[in-house]
């Protein structure tokens, strides 16, 4: 007689791994376009010269092909604490 219970764990660790797979790739699709949006917006021409430049150009990659869709994500200023040594 067969049993169906080890076919049945098999074929779920095939669905999962799949799964992961497609979702590894699409993450990668994802933020591949918004690299891309972020170029074609110039913003790799210079360094980043602040927190506000650096972070646009993260939210920019982050959204990826909302970009195209009217996304137009900036970061108008940010303030980063940076911790000063005692004295």
């Amino acid at each position: 007689m067969r049993s169906y219970a080890n076919d049945d764990l098999r074929f779920r660790g095939r669905s999962r791994s799949a799964i992961s797979s497609v979702v590894t790739l699409v993450l990668f699709v994802w933020l591949i376009v918004g690299a891309v949006a972020a170029g074609q917006r110039h913003y790799y021409d210079n360094a980043p010269s602040n927190c506000a430049s650096t972070g646009t150009i993260a939210v920019t990659i982050i959204a990826g092909p909302l970009n195209y869709l009217g996304a137009n994500p900036k970061v108008d200023s940010c303030h980063v604490d940076v911790p000063q040594p005692s004295q």
